[in-house]
């Protein structure tokens, strides 16, 4: 979809919440277009029935017109293809007509509670507070007519179309929050980072802490881009927030994703609603160094192979919790505080180092800041796996080392943002690793970032070699991190950037700056003698 339509579609919509809190108009917008979409993907099927019907070869073919109109609204021919029903009263069509009644929100709420009493699936989903809500006389219905003018496009689908404006809506939405749109938004370039690192096929991809569903909705792209199918992913994931929890149903809901969530919104380590789960896949953003997570009332608990998490920070609980629901051969990523990396209070320097001499820490990254618009908290990316044997060379006994703190650009005054060259940069460098063995390994020096493009092609495996760069990626042995005392900051490891030592250019460049700086001293001789016969015109001698 073009941006300038979504950027066009969002100011409108801004400008219509007029003083209402971004926090509370968000799911007034986003509930909107969810009934939007269901209701286009309703027209949409029942177009394709109209044709059938009427189409002699086919096997729907009905010669009564009469017929045809009743079997149009029979419910059996919509959800054997996996599209919800949607009841007379609760269609688009009828909520547009009925847009500017004083009484609009208390239909649509009428309208949502009866597309839940046909769709099991979305029971208890749908957040049903448009009669209650504090938008000034008209402006819902303005929303309405608003919302309306998204559709299909020239061969476009529903989903598509409103599934890239609830995405690119839910990120405007989290900007303007700012620290109230942490639990439930990760920038979409964190997600893709994640992602493309740990490159997601097939099996079962989980989130303990799932916010709006970005991980899974990234996750899909991938495989659909990378020639896989769409559905090769089975997706779990739990979250605590009950507004939230409707948020992300809702949001994989519109991309007709099928997915586990649990019975319902729950606190993942009281209540773990997929205890039985071995993922292939996790991908998570749990809450930066949260103390009140009741860790005193989880001491013996099973998950805690490598030690019992301090209670008052939570980071080694959603470490050891992701690694419990770990298969074993799965692999994961998440995203944390960067004192997680070096922390040595309370048992948290322990639990590290079992989990490297175990093995299971596999790729550290260090972020740059300003990629969140919730904290301001330095962040990190874990990756971990079960086993290090998996998805190329064997690479038991290694740990690579990345800092992007380089990376990134200033989209916004306060946000920073990871282009695509800059994803992929990390996940080129991430896979050579785990393909290629280091050359030389482990070696001190390695390579200046020009001496392996981030693109290239060839070698084994179809990808350049990895070689180290100094100050951006070091491959380093467990016994190494041992001698730092199991510290897993990148910058501990990569070294400095190969700097030119070209003397010519330095020549060069002394000269240059020897002489401005003469000419700036000339420059404030001049201003001195200025200063001086001004002071010696009023009287005073200097």
């Amino acid at each position: 979809m073009n941006q300038d339509l979504k950027k066009t579609l969002w100011a409108a919509a801004d400008k219509l919440r007029s003083s209402m809190d971004a926090a509370e108009y968000k799911h007034i917008v986003l509930g909107l277009i969810f009934l939007k979409y269901i209701s286009d993907a309703f027209d949409e099927r029942r177009d394709e029935l109209a044709l059938a019907f009427a189409d002699e070869s086919h096997d729907l073919y009905l010669p009564d017109a009469d017929d045809r109109a009743y079997a149009a609204e029979e419910r059996d021919y919509y959800t054997m293809v996996n599209c919800f029903w949607v009841p007379g009263p609760a269609r688009w069509e009828t909520i547009r007509a009925n847009a500017k009644q004083f009484d609009i929100g208390t239909r649509i709420d009428m309208a949502l509670d009866a597309i839940e009493a046909d769709n099991p699936r979305l029971k208890g989903i749908l957040d049903k507070r448009f009669g209650r809500a504090q938008l000034e006389p008209g402006k819902l219905g303005e929303l309405i007519d608003l919302i309306s003018t998204i559709g299909f496009g020239a061969g476009q689908h529903a989903r598509d179309v409103l599934g890239e404006v609830y995405e690119y809506f839910l990120g405007k939405f989290a900007l303007a929050e700012g620290k109230g749109a942490g639990q439930y938004y990760t920038p979409a370039s964190i997600v893709k980072v994640l992602v493309e690192v740990l490159a997601p096929h097939k099996g079962k991809v989980y989130d303990p802490c799932c916010g709006s569903g970005g991980m899974f909705v990234q996750s899909e792209k991938f495989i659909e881009s990378h020639g896989g199918q769409f559905g090769d992913l089975s997706i779990y994931g739990q979250e605590a927030n009950p507004t939230t929890w409707r948020l992300v149903a809702m949001n994989l809901a519109i991309r007709g994703m099928d997915c586990n969530l649990g019975k319902e919104p729950a606190d993942t380590f009281h209540r773990d609603q997929h205890p039985d789960l071995k993922a292939d896949y996790v991908l998570a953003n749990p809450p930066f160094n949260i103390s009140d997570w009741g860790g005193e009332r989880l001491l013996d608990d099973k998950r805690w192979v490598h030690g019992t998490p301090p209670a008052g920070n939570a980071n080694y609980g959603w470490l050891q919790h992701i690694l419990h629901h770990l298969g074993p051969r799965g692999q994961a990523g998440v995203v944390l505080a960067n004192g997680s990396m070096s922390s040595n209070q309370n048992s948290e320097g322990e639990i590290r180092r079992a989990m490297v001499e175990a093995d299971v820490v596999e790729v550290m990254v260090a972020l740059p800041p300003q990629l969140f618009f919730n904290t301001q908290i330095p962040a990190c990316l874990w990756f971990l796996a079960k086993d290090k044997r998996q998805g190329g060379r064997d690479r038991r006994g290694e740990v690579l080392f990345i800092d992007a703190r380089k990376l990134g650009r200033m989209d916004t005054r306060v946000n920073r943002v990871f282009d695509d060259e800059d994803v992929q940069r990390i996940a080129a460098t991430v896979h050579r690793w785990r393909e290629i063995p280091p050359n030389p390994p482990f070696a001190k020096g390695g390579a200046t970032p020009d001496a392996i493009p981030p693109f290239e092609k060839g070698g084994s495996g179809g990808i350049s070699a990895y070689a180290d760069i100094p100050g951006f990626c070091r491959a380093v042995t467990l016994a190494e991190i041992a001698e730092h005392g199991h510290v897993l900051t990148p910058g501990r490891f990569v070294g400095a950037e190969a700097t030119d030592d070209d003397d010519d250019a330095f020549n060069d460049k002394m000269e240059r700056l020897t002489a401005q700086l003469a000419e700036q001293m000339a420059k404030g001789a001049e201003l001195d003698a200025v200063i001086l016969e001004k002071l010696g015109g009023l009287g005073y001698a200097v």
